[in-house]
């Protein structure tokens, strides 16, 4: 079957799937995967038919995201149906409820998993996420370690005179335990747009030195990202979506809200397609994939030089 290529040359391989909107923290800068109003969650079968569509035209990865995708008690067997159809399922958690899970989510096809770790310090912690959870936060980590999702990333959103001054600190846990450290530049999305201004620290001094000082530079297929290895074993990489033209060009991936909505773009919601209500009404595969054809079709780059 022909793959998925939008009107600007970029080949749709990976899908993020939404598989819910609850969550047990309340992270304020949260953007909720650009989701707005979400009617009900999909259930594990519509997941795994619409993601064997989307493998049929040459989608590979899948992302599985949420909010808190561990909120979902048959999140185990929303997995099991999404390896079933792809070379490499991961997932964004804040690890909360991973040690009674992992070995599960392993077993069922789980390759890896990005962990949201914003602060080592208790107290900012709670003041980003609403509740006190660094402990049991660590003890995911260790139990996703344990049961081999590996690679491990941390993801670290990166905030002005909150959290930017523990990037050594975090540079330090990367070398100790081996995860790779994922510094992430405050967006401003959805909730974060209020604190941008106060909050935003600009990564792009922190990568000039890493491109003279590291001992190993690898550019990641997706978005051409610089994966950096540096000399005290630390892996780190940094991620800049906002008005990055090279993480747009080269994006390869379509959303799918928890819903059953395609979403071509994280930066906007005008341009949804609805796909798992044409499933629960019997569509052909025919009309599936043409759902899928419709919304890679409404792609375009959302930073680009004009704007």
């Amino acid at each position: 079957m022909k793959p998925l290529v939008d009107p600007f040359g970029r080949r749709v391989t990976s899908l993020r799937v939404s598989v819910t909107q609850r969550c047990n923290l309340a992270c304020f800068f949260c953007h909720r995967e650009g989701e707005h109003d979400p009617a009900g969650e999909m259930t594990p079968e519509e997941i795994g038919g619409l993601v064997e569509v989307a493998s049929e035209l040459g989608v590979t990865k899948v992302k599985v995201t949420g909010g808190e995708p561990l909120m979902r008690r048959d999140i185990v067997d929303v997995t099991r149906l999404i390896s079933a159809h792809v070379r490499e399922v991961s997932m964004t958690t804040n690890a909360i409820l991973l040690p009674e899970k992992a070995r599960l989510l392993k077993d069922a096809g789980l390759s890896r998993v990005n962990i949201s770790l914003h602060s080592l310090k208790r107290g900012s912690v709670e003041r980003i996420a609403g509740v006190d959870c660094l402990e049991k936060v660590m003890a995911g980590i260790e139990a996703a370690d344990e049961a081999g999702l590996k690679p491990i990333k941390l993801n670290f959103v990166v905030m002005k005179g909150l959290n930017s001054d523990e990037i050594p600190e975090m540079l330090r846990l990367s070398a100790r335990t081996g995860a790779i450290l994922q510094l992430i530049e405050y967006q401003r999305l959805e909730r974060g747009v209020a604190n941008w201004g106060d909050l935003y620290h600009d990564l792009t001094p922190l990568e000039r030195i890493w491109d003279a000082e590291a001992v190993k530079i690898v550019e990641q297929e997706m978005h051409r990202r610089k994966r950096y290895t540096l000399a005290d074993g630390a892996t780190v990489e940094i991620v800049r979506p906002i008005h990055n033209t090279v993480f747009c060009n080269n994006c390869n991936r379509l959303r799918l809200t928890s819903d059953g909505r395609l979403k071509p773009c994280l930066m906007r919601s005008d341009n949804l397609v609805p796909a798992v209500q044409l499933l629960r009404m019997g569509a052909s595969k025919e009309k599936l994939v043409d759902v899928f054809r419709r919304a890679t079709s409404l792609r375009e780059p959302y930073w680009r030089e004009d704007n």
